[in-house]
């Protein structure tokens, strides 16, 4: 029962912050972007803040030594639950997200991913959202932002594994610009579709630079998975 109205409170309070925050930022269009990512960014904060209060959830990060000096990344994340998608915005420099187009129509949250100017591709244009994601990608990329995909393509449970999508490993072999693993088991404690918020220390693990200058698309991926299902085996395992 405890567990229950804390993740209640937790709830209440980040639906009101998403109206409050996110109903005004189609003004901030009008604004250079990172005054807009660092606006947002301010609901990502909150929310996080919140759950450590409501519901005692918090986070410890391992491996930020190997992005010490690190210019631009392609981030391969694993996908387990809203809390990376949150949190990844106070761990990793600013950044764009590439994310399925559907997620722009969800009131107040879509609006807000919209004026940071994410990769948003359909999914089933196959060439064309692949296409998207190379052109799209080296924009941001010029402009000194993180790409952050989720390869996996869904948020999985946390016994899950599920093959990478191409898009993030094939705009990196495009690009050289190196890939950045990053798994942890947020799943535990935010559960996908769950409402019930378990308290502990999520445990993010940032994992060593993958280069990728002059290597095909699928070694790229094939690396980043073999490194990440086995630093998610270990957080299992713990």
């Amino acid at each position: 029962m405890m567990l229950f109205l804390r993740s209640l409170i937790f709830s209440i309070g980040m639906i009101l912050a998403t109206i409050i925050l996110a109903t005004p930022c189609f003004l901030t269009i009008l604004l250079p972007h990172h005054w807009r990512y660092h606006y947002l960014h301010l609901w990502h904060r909150f929310v996080l803040w919140w759950l450590e209060v409501t519901c005692n959830v918090h986070y410890e990060v391992e491996g930020l030594e190997n992005i010490n000096g690190l210019e631009a990344a392609i981030v391969f994340s694993r996908h387990e639950s809203t809390w990376e998608t949150l949190a990844l915005t106070n761990i990793l420099p600013i950044q764009t997200w590439l994310i399925k187009r559907e997620l722009l129509w969800v009131p107040f949250f879509g609006w807000a991913i919209w004026v940071l100017e994410p990769i948003a591709i359909n999914r089933k244009a196959g060439r064309k959202a692949l296409n998207q994601v190379i052109t799209q990608g080296k924009q941001r990329l010029s402009k000194g932002r993180w790409i952050i995909t989720f390869p996996e393509g869904t948020r999985l449970k946390p016994v899950e594994t599920k093959p990478f999508g191409i898009g993030g490993a094939m705009l990196a072999a495009k690009t050289g610009v190196p890939v950045v693993p990053v798994t942890h088991n947020a799943g535990e404690f935010w559960p996908k579709r769950g409402f019930i918020k378990h308290p502990g220390t999520v445990k993010v693990i940032i994992g060593p630079v993958i280069q990728t200058e002059g290597r095909k698309a699928s070694e790229i991926n094939q690396q980043a998975e073999n490194w990440m299902n086995a630093a998610r085996s270990n957080l299992l395992e713990q």
